[in-house]
């Protein structure tokens, strides 16, 4: 009635939403979490983080796998290697056939040079195979159109193993509401937050479906938000890994963030059914040697160096024993054919002990029974009671746009109650 009956079609609502927010949204948000720290409501400098898995608006029948790429050029490098050798088997002195290319990498231009010169000696034989023919016919037409078009799927792909034709922002993920129960994959984006007192006080969104990957550009974002460091951080064991404890390291962030097995650790059940641990054998730091089960020593013998998907790389001090086979504990104490090795990485091994700590305090404590009902009830009322699943918009720029009308929403929201 007060405009008239004037009110804008859904293209203005949606340009507003995707186009006009995008340099203005983040800020609102910030300064939605400042005032309302101001207020005594929420913390800025102590979060509880954690991600979920929310469905992409794309179709998740269209989909590209890097293993499909790479299973389509091996088969592309079989069919030129074939062919050449039966152009070589052919082809006169005259032809100077110079000897099979190199495809340990294969390009466009390696591709379409190869198949120039399969056709310049081939074409002008009388004598030719049919099949090899019209395989050579098949492989001029499509190889590189295929390699083209594969280079440019890998640029999409980045660091990822799939994305959606229809968005290709979105990685395909498991997901829990699987209504089917078949580990079925969809387009998905992982939603990271940090809450305080139930307030959203950080939100990122991230392509790679691991929620260990995610903290570094998680606590980036953070920094770019309120220009400094947090205080705490409490996580689950989705983020308990040698390269985020260095990082929180070197923020200097308490880390109240649990690792793999820390759960499972605090039940004497679990301790007696592995008794023969390699953290539970004794370590002599004279002789730098481990005692087996038996007493025997276990010596060193080098270091294995592992290099994770981000980079980070990871040391590993290798220790093995002797005369296993034997051995009366054979078969309890280790399963492995030959002699038992035990892999100790001394940093983790460090940092899980300062985790130890800091969860077992009395602070840790109280923090870890927070975390529970801080910050998973908000992504519960958001899927479940206001029933938000699945994103409206394509491409990451867009869903970060909505999301951060979400964050804000469940905070305004949270104020009033």
């Amino acid at each position: 009635f007060l405009s008239s009956m004037s009110y804008p079609d859904h293209n203005t609502i949606n340009r507003f939403r995707g186009v006009r927010l995008k340099d203005a949204l983040r800020k609102i948000f910030e300064e939605v979490v400042l005032l309302l720290a101001q207020e005594g409501l929420l913390s800025i400098e102590e979060v509880y983080t954690d991600g979920t898995k929310i469905e992409a608006n794309a179709n998740k029948y269209t989909f590209v796998w890097r293993k499909a790429i790479a299973t389509n050029k091996e088969k592309i490098k079989k069919q030129l290697a074939h062919i050449w050798e039966y152009a070589q088997s052919v082809a006169t002195a005259e032809d100077s056939l110079p000897d099979p290319p190199d495809f340990t990498t294969i390009s466009k231009e390696k591709v379409q040079d190869t198949v120039d010169k399969l056709n310049q000696v081939l074409g002008k034989k009388e004598n030719i195979d049919k099949k090899m023919k019209a395989k050579l016919g098949y492989v001029t037409k499509h190889y590189p159109f295929n390699i083209a078009r594969y280079e440019q799927q890998e640029a999409i792909l980045g660091d990822r193993n799939s994305y959606s034709k229809t968005d290709p922002d979105a990685t395909f993920m498991r997901l829990k509401e699987d209504h089917m129960r078949n580990g079925q994959l969809k387009p998905a984006y992982n939603v990271q937050i940090s809450t305080s007192n139930q307030f959203i006080v950080n939100y990122s969104l991230h392509a790679n479906p691991t929620d260990t990957n995610t903290l570094a550009a998680h606590l980036d974002q953070y920094e770019n938000s309120f220009g400094s460091s947090l205080r705490s951080i409490t996580a689950d064991a989705g983020y308990g890994s040698e390269e985020n404890y260095t990082l929180l390291e070197e923020k200097q962030i308490a880390a109240y963030v649990k690792y793999g097995l820390f759960d499972k650790r605090q039940h004497n059940s679990f301790n007696k059914k592995h008794p023969f641990s390699a953290d539970k054998l004794h370590y002599n730091p004279h002789g730098d040697h481990y005692i087996c089960p038996m007493g025997q020593k276990m010596r060193y013998i080098g270091n294995k160096i592992n290099r994770t998907a981000t980079g980070f790389v990871q040391s590993a001090r290798m220790y093995k024993a002797s005369n296993c086979g034997k051995c009366p504990l054979n078969g309890a104490c280790h399963k492995s054919k030959g002699d038992r090795i035990i892999q100790v990485n001394v940093n983790l091994q460090r940092q899980k002990q300062q985790a130890d700590e800091l969860l077992k305090s009395e602070e840790g404590i109280q923090k870890r029974k927070k975390r529970c009902f801080d910050v998973e009830p908000v992504f519960g009322n958001i899927k479940h009671n206001h029933n938000f699943r699945r994103f409206m918009l394509r491409g990451k720029q867009k869903v970060e746009i909505e999301w951060g009308l979400i964050a804000i929403a469940q905070n305004i929201r949270k104020k009033a109650a």
